[in-house]
């Protein structure tokens, strides 16, 4: 089994939706978020899948969340842009790309509010 990972950032502002503590106000991070590839399998030119293929589509899906406030931003309009849900909604989106096919899949997306915090989101 191979795996490949590929890291990318952005800068956003949110708050969360009833949260108990400070993290109730405005504030802001510098997220950093890593998709980890697998598969059994490498293609024809013996790699499991390009780093700047994964990497081009989650900068594609990043580019929208870069220098916002996630809370205007939808689904966040309706749920609180938590690192767990914004985990889940970029796995999906990325998931969906045409550059998963045959035995290579996306695993899971990690995202960091601080470089000591990190959210881990797996599929069922």
């Amino acid at each position: 089994m191979y795996e490949l990972t590929v890291e990318s950032a952005f800068e956003a502002a949110h708050f969360l939706r009833n949260y108990p503590g400070k993290c109730a106000r405005l504030h802001g991070h510098s997220w950093i978020i890593e998709a980890v590839a697998q598969g059994r399998e490498l293609n024809e030119l013996e790699i499991l899948i390009d780093f700047k293929d994964l990497k081009g589509e989650l900068d594609k899906i990043l580019d929208e969340f870069d220098h916002r406030y996630l809370n205007e931003i939808p689904p966040f309009t309706d749920k609180s842009p938590t690192a767990e849900n914004l985990a889940k909604i970029i796995f999906d989106r990325l998931a969906a790309s045409e550059i998963f096919s045959g035995t290579t899949k996306l695993k899971a997306i990690n995202v960091y509010e601080s470089p000591k915090s990190r959210v881990t989101y797996y599929p069922d």
